[in-house]
């Protein structure tokens, strides 16, 4: 009668266990590399196709006045992961060398001590993982970075951008400089994670299985789930499968990887869709890190491209698809009011696992959940700020501007030394073509004060003489 007895209190707790999964909501976190605001069908790109990602639209939110907090890949990486503006982490440019980021005043990884969404949301009970590009340190002479599970993830893949196990890619039709073979056998030469070779075709199509592995992972264990899907495959060098290669020119090759990219995502769009255990309790975020490759991508009627802090270097496109709290009358709609930024999410991903924000951390973003949810559109309280990376000048001898905060509808843009002022009313001008700083010179001044006190409160370790174009 005891072995009974405990048999069923096992059984009961289990069972208890398993509801409490289904009921808290998973969090699938889709961050694609490179791809521009009007890169998608949904986003009015007719060229392309990506109906699995279009379907994910009309089902969803789709928001046009979404920000990542960089032009560039790291620093953007370091901001939705930790909810924080990346300067306060010393990363302002794409993660490179050891000599490289000396020369940039950059740090060589984002510090274990910084937050980290996914570490407060392991905590709370979540089965955690990574999948795809990292890019926050690890990889090339940095063999001494963190693997990324210390991070609070309990299983992660990635490519030569990290440490841990990890994909390198072989290529096969395009003639690539040593430079770029050469990081994915720095990267094998670094250990510290089980290395498999792959196709760089191939790419996406793995992570995706790795992530519907980490997710039966998490139902193994009667946890919800909080996953980073973060493919490289839109990022150059660009291999789509033969048969999508075209005329092999940078923009045939660049349809093609969408293209592929696009089949992966329904697949697992519909694995999620179709589990009655998944549908109505799992969100799913889709969005990118940074601006569009000038070659190929656009950024739609935005100015600028990846690495610049006009529009079209950080306004990305942005799905939120949540069956279970996203009304049938609010499915297939546009939020073009809400103002977001990659830091909110954090807070965001938070709220929703119910994990609790680390104490004496001040975050950046505010809590957008009521937009994300479609329960109603939220007006932004806080500004947003941007540092260009330093590394990079403007596009054809163009003098980029070194910062840029958006307050309202206006946003206002300068160099270091508080010359090159340019003053933009978004609601009127989202091209950034009319210059207000002359007609407004009350609003410029304003806005550049508090664009000029924000800068002076990161320590930055930038020369700023060496980066100013």
């Amino acid at each position: 009668m005891r072995f009974k007895g405990l048999t069923f209190v096992i059984l009961l707790v289990l069972s208890i266990n398993s509801i409490w999964a289904q009921k808290k909501t998973n969090i699938l976190f889709v961050f694609i590399d490179d791809m521009g605001f009007a890169d998608l069908g949904c986003y009015g790109r007719e060229d392309v196709h990506t109906p699995n990602i279009d379907r994910l639209a009309k089902e969803g939110i789709l928001f046009t006045q979404f920000y990542v907090n960089s032009p560039i890949c790291s620093p953007s990486r370091t901001a939705v992961t930790t909810g924080q503006y990346p300067a306060r982490w010393g990363i302002t440019s794409y993660i490179d060398n050891r000599k490289a980021n000396e020369n940039r005043g950059m740090k060589n990884y984002l510090d274990l001590s910084a937050p980290s969404v996914a570490r407060n949301i392991q905590a709370a009970g979540y089965y955690t993982a990574h999948i795809g590009k990292w890019h926050m340190g690890g990889g090339r002479d940095v063999g001494e970075a963190p693997l990324i599970t210390e991070y609070g993830f309990d299983e992660s893949v990635t490519q030569f951008e990290g440490l841990g196990e990890r994909f390198l890619a072989t290529y096969e039709t395009l003639n690539l400089p040593d430079s770029t073979r050469g990081l994915e056998k720095q990267s094998a030469q670094l250990g510290r994670g089980e290395v498999h070779w792959a196709k760089r075709e191939n790419f996406t199509q793995i992570f995706v299985d790795r992530t519907i592995n980490a997710i039966e992972n998490a139902q193994k264990a009667n946890k919800p789930f909080y996953i980073n899907l973060w493919p490289d495959d839109i990022h150059t060098p660009l291999e789509p499968p033969k048969e999508l290669r075209g005329d092999l020119s940078m923009k045939a090759r660049f349809l093609g990887v969408m293209q592929e990219m696009d089949k992966h995502m329904g697949r697992l769009f519909d694995y999620i869709r179709n589990n009655p255990q998944l549908r109505d309790n799992t969100l799913i975020i889709f969005t990118s890190d940074n601006g569009p490759d000038k070659a190929v991508n656009t950024a739609g009627p935005f100015r600028g491209y990846k690495t610049v802090i006009y529009e079209g270097g950080f306004r990305e496109p942005f799905i939120s698809w949540w069956p279970g709290k996203i009304s049938e009358k609010k499915a297939g709609t546009k939020n073009n009011k809400t103002v977001m930024a990659a830091i909110d999410l954090p807070l965001v991903f938070m709220e929703i696992a119910g994990a609790t924000p680390d104490e004496n951390v001040t975050y950046d973003g505010e809590l957008m959940l009521d937009a994300i949810s479609g329960k109603k559109q939220q007006k932004r309280t806080k500004p947003i700020f941007w540092i260009r990376p330093p590394d990079r000048p403007g596009y054809d001898g163009e003098n980029a501007p070194d910062l840029a905060m958006r307050k309202g509808d206006y946003k206002l843009l300068m160099d270091f030394d508080g010359s090159n002022v340019q003053l933009y009313n978004l609601e009127k001008d989202m091209g950034e073509t009319q210059n207000l700083k002359d007609k407004e010179p009350g609003k410029a001044a304003e806005l550049k004060k508090e664009l000029e006190e924000w800068f002076k409160s990161y320590p930055l370790d930038i020369d700023l003489d060496k980066f100013t174009y």
